[in-house]
């Protein structure tokens, strides 16, 4: 019997309409778009129509949008771009405990080149509170980078309400978008950042594709020197196949997002409510209304996760720690959230997505129960 894939928030495989649109750039039309001839035309032709998908998905203009080989380079340039323009006004930037390691660890680099950095705690939910942004918030900061949406318990931060505190300050703000691009609505004239950015891969596009989101007078020293491709932001030749790809993937978001959306919360709560039923006492993390419609870090008391995973062989999905014969190693999300020993050792993250059926929730309970009810026993 097929596994059932349970670990979206890891990675999304490619929509189908998303490889169709990429095929004819695989094979036919493989020109570079900074090439004056018709393969070079066709191909800078498919690279802007891509750029306008985005932007309209993200409510942004063309111009404001570059592409990248992913959500880690678009982290990269945002956060060590601005670290570097912007030296002379300070050199103090705010983040907070539950980011991805792509921000924490630029940040850590940056605070070993002169930068300080702020990390803000959370409270039990993963939420990072506005009023301690504002707190930190000095006369040397140059920018706050929280995430949307949190990949592991899918709490969703008060963006818009950070950014109008930031900007009260004269202060810059990042956002990563990763998971919540294609599960929520991602629109910048709403929530007001100056930066954001995009994997790919997270919504059906290919890996190593992503976007940055850069508005109109913010300046970024450059993180890869070179020629002049993507508006003389980011040197390379662009990599249009998958660029194509991103762009229509985005374009599905654009036109299905409440369809997406539905389906979503539909198949996590038949998860959540199938698994209570049978562990009264399992806890969920995260918000209990401010959460990705898809994502469910459920956590069973006493347990370890390696340990059911490595049982739940037709169930693929993500642990929240990983414990050795001397030591458990809790996530940084989970220890920031200050999740108790005996529940976060035993967390795993499920996350839907826009395929998965009914039948596949039903069939992954089953499994679920059977090994947890057997690792019980142990």
């Amino acid at each position: 019997m097929k596994p059932i894939y349970l670990d979206y928030n890891a990675t999304t495989p490619i929509d189908l309409r998303v490889a169709e649109a990429m095929r004819p750039y695989i094979y036919d039309h493989f020109g570079n778009p900074s090439s004056s001839h018709v393969f070079g035309v066709t191909a800078r032709k498919a690279v802007e129509k891509a750029r306008q998908q985005v932007a309209e998905m993200l409510h942004c203009r063309i111009d404001e949008l570059i592409f990248t080989s992913g959500g880690t380079e678009s982290i990269n340039y945002a956060i060590k771009g601005v670290a570097r323009a912007y030296r002379r006004k300070g050199n103090h930037i705010i983040t907070s405990a539950v980011e991805h390691p792509a921000v924490i660890d630029v940040c850590r680099h940056l605070e070993d080149n002169r930068c300080k950095v702020t990390v803000l705690p959370v409270d039990e939910f993963g939420l990072v509170n506005p009023e301690e942004v504002e707190e930190a918030i000095s006369p040397q900061t140059i920018l706050v980078s929280i995430m949307q949406a949190n990949n592991e318990v899918g709490t969703i931060e008060p963006i818009q309400e950070i950014t109008e505190i930031a900007h009260g300050h004269d202060v810059l703000v990042h956002t990563d978008c990763a998971q919540s691009v294609g599960k929520i609505p991602v629109h910048v004239d709403e929530l007001g950042v100056d930066l954001l950015s995009v994997a790919g891969h997270k919504l059906y596009a290919p890996k190593g594709i992503g976007a940055l989101y850069i508005r109109a007078g913010v300046e970024l020293d450059k993180l890869i020197h070179g020629a002049d491709h993507e508006m003389n932001r980011r040197a390379g030749t662009e990599n249009v196949m998958q660029i194509v790809g991103l762009g229509e993937a985005c374009e599905l978001v654009t036109k299905n997002l409440s369809e997406f959306q539905e389906h979503m919360s539909k198949m996590r709560d038949r998860l959540e409510n199938g698994l209570r039923e049978r562990f009264p006492h399992v806890s969920v993390n995260g918000h209990p209304e401010k959460r990705l419609p898809n994502t469910s870090s459920i956590s069973f008391k006493g347990l370890e996760a390696n340990t059911v995973l490595s049982e739940l062989v037709q169930v693929a999905a993500s642990a929240g720690a990983a414990c050795h014969s001397d030591s458990i190693d809790v996530s940084s999300v989970l220890e920031a959230m200050h999740v108790p020993m005996e529940y976060a050792m035993g967390t795993i993250r499920f996350s839907v997505g826009r395929y998965t059926t009914a039948e596949e929730i039903d069939r992954a309970i089953d499994e679920i129960v059977r090994v947890v009810e057997r690792q019980a026993k142990k």
